[in-house]
């Protein structure tokens, strides 16, 4: 035993293992090997704690997150293997549409948004120069702040979908081998013949483009 009755510093040789950011102030008399082990003890408990609670949310989150991630992969590999039956054909609601050549059920994947990839700033510049060109049409998809996709010139029928105020189907950008993929999936049961629509989701502007769905709950605008 060894009692002490004057000012200690301890320290912890690195290869032990603790951080001594938990030795406290020692009193005089007090015996300090005794204090020091039921301290470390607790240290050690405490950490062990945080640790396990730390692993236990990384694993829920990482659970969660590779069930979003194989659905989508799982149905992405089928859309890349086995392709919807589509045409793009003339639409009632504006020039060119897509249409479905056979029934799709709900929340499956349709067709997936291609194009080239490329910074905003540069979408912008493409932007200004179409309309210089006279090109009408909208084929700029944004992915994130950052990227957007130009189906203008390199693209496929995902290109033709039309604006709908009440669409049959939805947007959704997925991660694929790290990269951000944009697809569209059915929202709910799709006809034979039936035209494939999204919301485009325009931002809003004082200049209003006219909206032509038709549908019962049209907005009357696409911004």
């Amino acid at each position: 035993m060894v009692l002490v009755f004057y000012t200690v510093t301890y320290s912890i040789s690195s290869n032990s293992g603790l951080n001594n950011s938990w030795i406290t102030n020692v009193s005089f008399g007090e015996n300090i090997e005794e204090r020091l082990t039921e301290q470390a003890s607790e240290a050690k408990k405490k950490q062990l704690t945080q640790f396990r609670e730390a692993r236990s949310v990384q694993r829920r989150l990482l659970a969660e997150f590779q069930d979003i991630e194989t659905g989508d992969l799982l149905k992405f590999n089928q859309l890349k293997f086995r392709k919807k039956q589509l045409i793009f054909a003339k639409s009632p609601i504006h020039a060119w549409g897509l249409i479905a050549l056979e029934p799709i059920a709900a929340e499956e994947m349709v067709i997936e948004y291609v194009g080239h990839v490329i910074r905003k700033s540069v979408a912008e510049l493409r932007e200004r120069q179409y309309e210089a060109k006279g090109i009408g049409g909208s084929y700029l998809f944004r992915i994130d702040d950052d990227f957007v996709i130009d189906a203008t010139m390199c693209g496929n029928n995902a290109r033709f979908i039309n604006h709908s105020c009440q669409p049959n189907c939805y947007a959704k950008i997925i991660m694929v081998e790290s990269k951000k993929k944009i697809v569209i999936y059915s929202k709910r049961d799709i006809n034979v013949m039936e035209e494939i629509t999204y919301d485009y989701k325009f931002p809003y502007e004082d200049e209003k483009i006219p909206c032509q769905c038709g549908s019962s709950s049209c907005r009357g605008t696409l911004n």
